[in-house]
């Protein structure tokens, strides 16, 4: 069973689903968990379906729209800026804790890509997060920094940056905005330098097989700025003595960022290798959807 709900992140309304067990019982307290979408995600895509598994498990899960995506109010439209998106999770759990079923001792929260490292970033300084995991986990600071691949050198970051500041200037002065693609939008759109991890979420966003009518493959190019500033791991290791799990699959070219932040964080810690699995085949794909499920629920089952 699941609810559509609003809950507030200052003064604009965050649309979410509220997942509850079967056999749910409004005279009990139950473990919560929140659900924290990628980049381009929306809460109807990889976050919602693991909600709705892990409340099959007992736990009251929510799934949201970030601010200014989705469903969600907040204008500008398509912006993705990591302290928003932070705030996004506290607010969730402001949420949840005015619910007389959920037990505020026990609440969690995962997220997956850039989800992942918004969940451990807020875990970071949110005491009410008894536990955190990431799927996939992705810093888009560092990439925004960096390159994909920590490829980018010293005067590309600087050129990048000078370009974001221009285009702040042009839409200060009443031009319209620019926006830039999460991932490209057709096969056609790759070339050889294209990464694995861009072909693999443009066939998950962009076809059937994953699209949806809020999920638009598009966010502010002006605020790549506040990406680049921004360090999704800077504190990770404050969060011990809670525990941290990273799920990642073996062949995802990503996963130097679940290393990073694996190699920063204290215990209790854990990597989760999923075999023959790339960053986006944990989205959606059977085997590696039921083994990233039966270990969120086991690591949320003893932590909670």
């Amino acid at each position: 069973m699941k609810n559509r709900i609003k809950f507030k992140n200052g003064d604009i309304n965050i649309s979410a689903e509220i997942h509850f067990p079967d056999g749910f019982d409004h005279n009990k307290k139950y473990p919560s968990i929140v659900a924290v979408h990628p980049g381009n995600g929306v809460k109807e895509q990889v976050a919602g379906l693991y909600a709705g598994l892990l409340s099959k498990q007992g736990f009251i899960t929510i799934a949201y729209d970030a601010s200014h995506q989705g469903e969600s109010e907040g204008y500008p439209r398509y912006l993705e800026d990591p302290a928003r998106r932070v705030e996004d999770i506290r607010c969730a759990i402001d949420y949840l804790v005015t619910l007389p079923y959920i037990d505020e001792e026990r609440i969690g929260a995962f997220g997956i890509c850039a989800g992942g490292g918004y969940a451990i970033n807020a875990a970071q300084t949110e005491a009410r997060i008894k536990a955190v995991a990431g799927i996939s986990t992705w810093d888009v600071g560092d990439s925004q920094r960096n390159g994909l691949f920590r490829d980018r050198t010293k005067e590309e970051r600087q050129q990048f940056l000078r370009d974001v500041a221009a285009q702040r200037t042009r839409e200060a002065r009443g031009e319209a905005p620019l926006y830039a693609n999460y991932v490209p939008s057709a096969p056609d759109e790759f070339n050889e330098t294209t990464a694995q991890i861009s072909k693999d979420a443009s066939d998950y966003y962009c076809t059937p097989r994953a699209s949806h009518p809020n999920s638009h493959n598009k966010y502010l190019f002006s605020c790549n700025d506040r990406m680049a500033a921004w360090d999704a791991f800077s504190l990770i290791d404050t969060i011990s003595p809670r525990p941290i799990l990273f799920i990642i699959g073996d062949l995802a070219d990503t996963i130097y960022f679940t290393d990073t932040a694996y190699e920063k964080a204290l215990e209790p810690k854990e990597i989760f290798r999923i075999k023959d699995a790339k960053h986006v085949d944990l989205y959606d794909k059977s085997p590696f959807v039921e083994q990233v499920t039966e270990k969120l629920n086991d690591f949320f089952i003893t932590n909670l």
